[in-house]
């Protein structure tokens, strides 16, 4: 079994486990069946894992589907931030009905 590079690996020196979430800022993606080129911040809200905000009137959202692999950039943030094209499944689409993201669904990723 190989050790993926984003969770923890023998030469992990850190106490806690490192997540693809504490790892990236944010996301770029383009779905097929549409123009535009999206970009959502990442978010670690979800006992389920990493995931992405999507407002309930987004075109992107009929697109998208559970089990989706798509290629997105994934960016990390500050002075020296840097871009990586990895593979992604779309894991969940859960619409999220109170709370600060009222109206929006969590659309879960995950890294293969």
């Amino acid at each position: 079994m190989q050790d993926n590079k984003y969770s923890c690996g023998s030469s992990e020196r850190r106490s806690e486990k490192r997540h693809p979430a504490d790892l990236f800022h944010s996301v770029q993606m383009t779905v097929p069946g549409l123009p535009n080129l999206y970009m959502f911040k990442i978010w670690n809200i979800s006992s389920k894992g990493m995931c992405i905000l999507v407002k309930h009137d987004s075109a992107i959202l009929k697109h998208l589907k559970v089990g989706d692999e798509l290629e997105m950039t994934y960016f990390t943030e500050g002075p020296s931030a840097t871009a990586e094209s990895l593979k992604t499944r779309i894991e969940h689409i859960t619409r999220n009905n109170s709370g600060r993201f009222e109206g929006h669904y969590l659309v879960g990723l995950s890294i293969i």
